[in-house]
């Protein structure tokens, strides 16, 4: 890379990359110094310079005028009674410098030129995508499925890749190559291999910003999303509410025939999603929780502890603990309470009398 070359490359990195000028001297000042120490095995008093105009890279070596008092090593120093029979109006603190330019100082230039060049890219490219996306985190986006390997897909984003772990997809779910799917985004943050961020389609803030694209009144704020609880690939309860009485809003978040729940299961899959009404009294939330179940009684016996105990007949014990205890589970999370689910006969044996 000869002195016009280097010129260019730094004019491109000013505009291309946004770089400044000064950052991308300073750089190879301190780079091309030492290098020169590496290769030159000089002491540390030297510095380089780049001529911003024409390209041409000079070493300098100096010494620091002290008094005598001051003086300690003559490699780096020169007393100031002796500086003043050279130069008479020298100061204490000023430097002497003289030019150590080694003529084959160009081929060490060159090479470390590019290395700084190639880094400052590096960098540019870097902060330039944590500042695109450094603020996305916990956003939902769109990207093309670009490869796959064992482990995760990549997901291209525009400027840089997301990675997409085979386990945070829905499970069940087929990813095919060049298709373009929603990702949420769980993490982004920069090590020594540049950006990176982490995507995740089975998380549960991924199915809070479907039905914030999905749904106006969410976006607008006339129904708020309360909490989300879910399996990822069998089931996700949503509780939404609205402070204005004249908005319905788990209609709201239906739709017309059904047709906006419907734009959000098809890319969910087979996924099932309850719509759940929240109310701020935590009996009734934990009732409308444990949809479908009907006929329940809730008792709240540890408010502070959030702890509930819930009586049901026999015919909606199934419906409410739910396969595997998942539906009582997901009313858990949702409420953020402890459900304890009985029969009228299991709360009687336990010496609780529940009056109809």
């Amino acid at each position: 890379m000869n002195s016009k070359e280097f010129l260019n490359a730094v004019e491109l990195l000013k505009k291309e990359k946004n770089i400044p000028e000064d950052t991308i001297y300073e750089a190879m000042e301190l780079a091309l110094t030492s290098a020169y120490k590496k290769h030159f095995q000089s002491l540390d008093n030297v510095r380089v310079e780049i001529d911003r105009k024409k390209g041409d890279i000079k070493v300098f070596s100096f010494i620091t005028i002290v008094s005598d008092d001051d003086f300690e090593d003559e490699r780096y120093q020169m007393i100031y009674e002796e500086a003043i029979k050279e130069i008479p109006d020298i100061q204490i603190g000023d430097t002497i410098e003289t030019e150590v330019t080694p003529k084959d100082f160009g081929r060490v230039a060159a090479a470390t030129a590019k290395q700084v060049v190639v880094q400052k890219i590096r960098e540019a490219e870097r902060n330039i995508i944590i500042e695109e996306f450094g603020d996305k985190q916990d956003e939902m986006v769109s990207g093309l499925v670009a490869m796959e390997d064992q482990r995760n897909y990549y997901i291209d984003l525009g400027k840089t890749q997301g990675i997409l772990p085979k386990s945070e997809i829905i499970p069940g779910e087929e990813i095919k190559m060049g298709s373009n799917i929603k990702v949420y985004i769980t993490k982004v943050e920069s090590n020594s291999k540049g950006p990176l961020i982490l995507l995740s389609r089975n998380h549960y803030g991924f199915v809070k910003r479907l039905f914030e694209l999905e749904i106006p009144e969410i976006n607008e704020g006339l129904v708020l999303v309360y909490s989300v609880a879910r399996e990822a690939g069998v089931r996700t309860k949503i509780a939404v509410y609205s402070e204005d009485s004249n908005v319905d809003a788990v209609g709201a978040c239906i739709g017309e025939k059904g047709t906006r729940i419907a734009n959000i299961l098809r890319e969910l899959g087979n996924e099932k999603v309850d719509i759940i009404p929240y109310d701020k009294e935590a009996s009734k939330f934990i009732e409308n929780a444990l949809s479908p179940a009907k006929e329940l009684k809730v008792f709240v016996t540890d408010e502070k502890n959030k702890e509930a105990l819930v009586i049901v007949n026999k015919d909606n014990l199934s419906l409410a603990i739910g396969k595997k205890g998942l539906n009582v589970k997901l009313a858990s999370r949702l409420t953020k309470f402890k459900i304890d689910v009985k029969t009228y006969e299991q709360a009687k044996e336990l010496g609780i009398n529940i009056v109809d």
